[in-house]
This record gives C-alpha cells, structure tokens and sequence, in this order.
C-alpha cells in the first residue's frame, strides 16, 4: 500500500465527532497552516526534495506531509505522482498562487485562505472574484421551463405544443 493509500485510510476513517478525531484534524490543520505561512512567504522559491525530506524541513510527520501533498496538488503548477509515491519520491511544491487560493475556498479553509499574506500575493479584488467564482461553480441552475404556449426552442417560429412538444 502507498503513502497516499496509508493516509487517507487513517485520517478519513477517524471520527470527528471523537476526541481522537479532532485532536488528529486540528493538529493537522496547525501543521498545514504552518506550512502555507512558509511557502506563500517566499512564493518565487520553489521548494523541491523528496517526502521525508520536505517533512523534516517543514518539522512534521511523514504521514500529515503525505496529507500536505495531497491537498496542495491539483494547486501545483505541475502536478506530482502522489498515487505512486513512497518517502524517496522527489516533489516539487511549485504553486499557481490563483488556483492556490481557489482551491483553499472550495475546502473552506478560512484559516489558509485568510492568512494575511495573501494581501501581498493577490489583490483584494483578484481574490473576491476567485472567491465567488469558487462558490458559484456549486450553484445548480435550473433553465427555465418551457411552456406549452410559448414559442418553440428550436426557432421554428411555431408554439412548442405544435412543434417539439410534440415529439414526446
């Protein structure tokens, strides 16, 4: 089993409703948070090594790196092996500050997407726009119904009862 496997085994299967669980997940959420204010401190370096290395240079378990790596990849400019990798496996944290910011909205993570650094990164309004472009991506549009009266979809200029209302 992979890294990646063993991870979400574990951290998807606590309880959150258990001390265990929210003890694990605010851990957690205090490693990562620390590990964002790092790298979006110097956002033109781009931080490379292998999994073990990364978590000794970020401080932290091999297994909530592994989680890190996981939730930061579809950010990353390129996007790293995660499925296959295993604790040699070099990564490349190499991030896309927009897609960045968008993905930490649609997690709902106010402590990552409000850390003050961001004001520096992205402009106020390059973020709101993000933001509600974010949570307007979950809205469902309903189109509105045609009805039997009105004028047919399809621009035949008949009512739609006597065009497609008929091909039922």
């Amino acid at each position: 089993m992979g890294l990646l496997q063993e991870w979400r085994d574990y951290a998807y299967s606590l309880d959150t409703n258990q001390k265990k669980g929210q003890l694990f997940w605010a851990n957690y959420f205090s490693v990562e948070k620390g590990i964002y204010e790092k790298i979006l401190a110097d956002p033109e370096t781009i931080v490379e090594g292998s999994v073990e290395e990364l978590a000794a240079k970020y401080e932290t378990e091999l297994s909530v790196m592994v989680g890190f790596l996981d939730g930061i990849n579809e950010s990353l400019v390129k996007e790293n092996p995660i499925e296959e990798m295993d604790a040699k496996t070099v990564v490349n944290l190499g991030f896309d500050k927009e897609k960045l910011y968008y993905h930490m909205v649609e997690a709902k993570a106010d402590w990552l997407y409000e850390l003050p650094v961001w004001d520096t990164l992205l402009p106020e309004e390059r973020r709101k726009e993000l933001y509600w472009e974010q949570k307007k991506s979950n809205t469902i549009v309903k189109e509105k119904r045609v009805g039997r009266n009105d004028p047919c979809p399809c621009g035949s200029g008949k009512k739609y009862k006597k065009c497609c209302g008929t091909k039922i």
